[in-house]
């Protein structure tokens, strides 16, 4: 009997108060936490900007209201703050060692990153917030050194302090056991990379590229135990004895070495990564590169950069890549056609650019592969027919070149352009009717010879135009009132035509509009503002 009214008073009394618990820890915050919260808000001053996930953060919000508290999670079950997301919140000032942030112990996510922190040192206090796995830093004004204190946060698994003015000796990051992604890059560090980098056991990911780093790397006795996967390096100051240990991290996909001080050509033939599916040695001087057996490490190149390399002709060493879909081998020396053989490789994007080409090897119509999406031809001397362009195509620039006679009406397939960019050729004849409403993005047609009206069909089926740039051609009539449906539109540039039209008053709604340039074509009337809309062009910067 005893049992059964003991079981019945824990039943009655004691379960209801543990609902009633369980109840308030699952809606309410702690009042401490909130407290903290408003506390770190106030070490700043006013965020300037609308769109800040602080607006919501006020001492009015009801205490039993997470969901006002933008940008911040709460535990379910204690009430505490785990998570702040709070990129791109219009913080500025500076982070001070007694910052109420270090009081958030259960801290295990925290982005702060594109922030402004007027280069604030790295407050050794962070070491505090041991419980942290995530630490985003990026784009937010750091200088000085990273505090030893940083090896205290044992459960990190994301560190990223890039683009910042950090310098010094390399972080104390190696014993970050967890670590599996780490992005120092776009800083000051200097000195030598530790060799137990390379061998953290998470480690997944590493960029250092545009530090002061230096050699040389230190043996890497067990580097096959690694299991990095991209490693970035570029821009340093490293030379080719880097080479050696970087072969031996067998699991790598993604290698960039670009723009390294390496005295001797690199030898690309001899790396035994067969894992390789993405290499950067831009601004590099290369060796062994027109060789055509397939009898190398690197057949599984999925992409392959390699701008800036002084290169006179097309590798032959691309034959050999059958998997090669991202190809870029702008700003060299290449003269000439482009050969016919590039074609039979499965490119997606493809980078000619700042070259001396002239044209395509083969037929009068070149053809170019249905699996082209990105094509860039700009700065060099292609001239003649434009070649045949797949409706897999979405973003095609051609600028600065001698292109010739109507725009392709290939253009005219059914397809989305994100950029069409054909200034500065010799294109001739009218707008194609299609083209006002396939491109997305950004319309370049400055400098041509092009002539007649503007179609009238810009944005009538949902097209998301951003700028659209006709300039300095031979264009006549009005300006396309079709436009006024354009409400991602941003820029507009007719200058050097002969548009006759008054001002464009009925473009005043649209809500992203900057910067409008009508100068030396017949436009006339009133360019003063009706009086019963004393705000129109809420945006706009330049007229």
């Amino acid at each position: 009997m005893m049992i059964t009214r003991l079981h019945v008073l824990f039943c009655c009394v004691f379960v209801p108060i543990f609902l009633i618990n369980t109840i308030v820890s699952l809606q309410f915050p702690l009042p401490e936490q909130i407290e903290i919260l408003l506390a770190f808000k106030d070490e700043f001053p006013s965020p300037t900007c609308n769109h800040t996930v602080l607006n919501s953060w006020t001492r009015s919000t009801p205490q039993n209201s997470t969901n006002s508290f933008d940008g911040v999670v709460f535990d379910n079950k204690t009430g505490v703050v785990t998570d702040l997301h709070l990129d791109d919140a219009c913080l500025r000032g500076t982070i001070e060692p007694n910052s109420s942030l270090f009081k958030l112990h259960h801290l295990r996510y925290l982005d702060l990153s594109y922030n402004n922190f007027y280069l604030s040192s790295f407050p050794s206090e962070f070491g505090r917030l041991a419980n942290l796995e995530v630490l985003n830093f990026r784009y937010v004004g750091l200088v000085g050194e990273v505090p030893s204190s940083i090896q205290n946060l044992s459960r990190l698994t994301v560190l990223d302090l890039s683009n910042n003015k950090l310098r010094g000796g390399f972080p104390l990051v190696y014993n970050l056991t967890k670590l599996s992604f780490l992005d120092l890059s776009n800083n000051n560090f200097s000195g030598t990379i530790p060799s137990s980098l390379f061998t953290m056991p998470s480690l997944l990911e590493l960029d250092l590229s545009q530090n002061h780093l230096r050699d040389r790397l230190e043996n890497l006795n067990s580097s096959s135990s690694s299991k990095l996967k991209s490693l970035y390096l570029g821009r340093n100051l490293f030379s080719g004895r880097i080479l050696d240990p970087i072969s031996r991290l067998v699991k790598l996909t993604y290698l960039d070495l670009s723009f390294l001080t390496i005295l001797n050509p690199i030898n690309i033939v001899s790396l035994p990564l067969k894992s390789l599916e993405y290499l950067d040695l831009s601004g590099i001087t290369l060796s062994r590169i027109n060789t055509t057996t397939s009898d190398h490490a690197l057949t599984n190149l999925i992409g392959l950069y390699l701008s800036s390399c002084t290169l006179v002709e097309f590798p032959e060493i691309l034959k050999t890549l059958p998997n090669l879909q991202e190809l870029d081998i702008s700003n060299n020396k290449l003269k000439g056609k482009v050969p016919r053989w590039l074609w039979d490789l499965p490119l997606t994007k493809v980078s000619l650019s700042n070259n001396s080409l002239d044209g395509f090897e083969g037929s009068r119509e070149v053809v170019l592969p249905s699996s082209l999406v990105m094509l860039d031809l700009s700065s060099n001397a292609f001239g003649g027919p434009f070649p045949i362009l797949p409706p897999t195509i979405d973003f095609l620039i051609a600028s600065k070149n001698n292109f010739t006679g109507d725009l392709p009406l290939s253009l005219c397939n059914p397809r989305k352009l994100t950029v069409l960019d054909l200034s500065h050729n010799s294109f001739s004849g009218p707008i194609p009717q299609c083209l006002g409403d396939i491109v997305e993005g950004i319309l370049n047609l400055r400098h041509n010879n092009l002539n007649g009206m503007l179609p009238d069909i810009f944005c009538t089926s949902g097209s998301s135009l951003i700028t659209l740039d006709v300039s300095k051609n031979q264009i006549t009539g009005k300006l396309p009132r079709s436009l006024a449906k354009c409400n991602r539109l941003k820029l507009l540039n007719v200058e050097n035509n002969m548009i006759t039209d008054t001002f464009p008053f009925w473009l005043k709604a649209l809500p992203l509009l900057q910067v409008i340039v009508l100068g030396s074509n017949r436009f006339y009337g009133s360019i003063s503002s009706p009086q019963d809309d004393p705000l129109p062009f809420s945006k706009l910067q330049i007229i």
